[in-house]
């Protein structure tokens, strides 16, 4: 199945099972999709705003260049997905469960991520500016080039995350758990002269 341009507007599809099928510029506006399940599916600028994603599993799907907003994705998972350019605006995801994940050119602004499991992700030039990541366990995650401009970090473990300068000097890391490379890299973004 491939649709293009069709609306899923109020569309009530919970539980249903999805595998290889394709999305383009499909709206998915205030859709009941709690339950659904994704295999090998394409999404591609599709919305789902207001949508309920609430216990919906997918697997080696794709979401590029969607836009989420005040989408409900509690109990949701997602693995070995990709979320590559797509938007989440006052989305509820303290509860969502990712692994395996590209969160690269994501915009996630604000959003509450605190004390979610993202260990190995990667967030490539990601906008997690002013997000709330206070005791997330980021172990792994690649954010390079992501924008952490007042993230809130602290608690946060960053053991072998790999995270750029500007980010280290932006973002709020009191507390924040990290190894030896990354606290050199912090000491020399902030100016320090360390000496062996």
């Amino acid at each position: 199945m491939h649709a293009v341009d069709e609306t899923f507007e109020d569309a009530v599809l919970t539980g249903q099972q999805w595998s290889g099928r394709s999305f383009e510029r499909c709206d998915f506006s205030d859709a009941d999709l709690r339950g659904l399940r994704t295999e090998n599916c394409v999404f591609t600028d599709c919305t789902f705003s207001g949508a309920d994603l609430k216990d919906s599993t997918h697997r080696a799907s794709a979401f590029r260049s969607c836009r989420f907003e005040r989408t409900v994705f509690g109990r949701s998972e997602l693995t070995g997905c990709s979320l590559l350019g797509s938007a989440f605006l006052d989305c509820g995801l303290r509860a969502i469960r990712l692994r395996e994940t590209d969160l690269t050119l994501t915009g996630m602004g604000r959003a509450d991520l605190r004390g979610l499991d993202l260990r190995g992700l990667r967030f490539r030039e990601a906008n997690l500016g002013d997000c709330d990541l206070r005791r997330s366990d980021l172990r792994d995650a690649d954010l390079t080039g992501a924008r952490l401009h007042g993230a809130r970090l602290q608690e946060a473990d960053l053991r072998g995350a790999r995270l750029d300068a500007d980010a280290l000097v932006q973002a709020q890391l009191v507390g924040a758990r990290v190894d030896a490379p990354t606290a050199l890299a912090f000491a020399a973004a902030h100016g320090l002269r360390v000496d062996d």
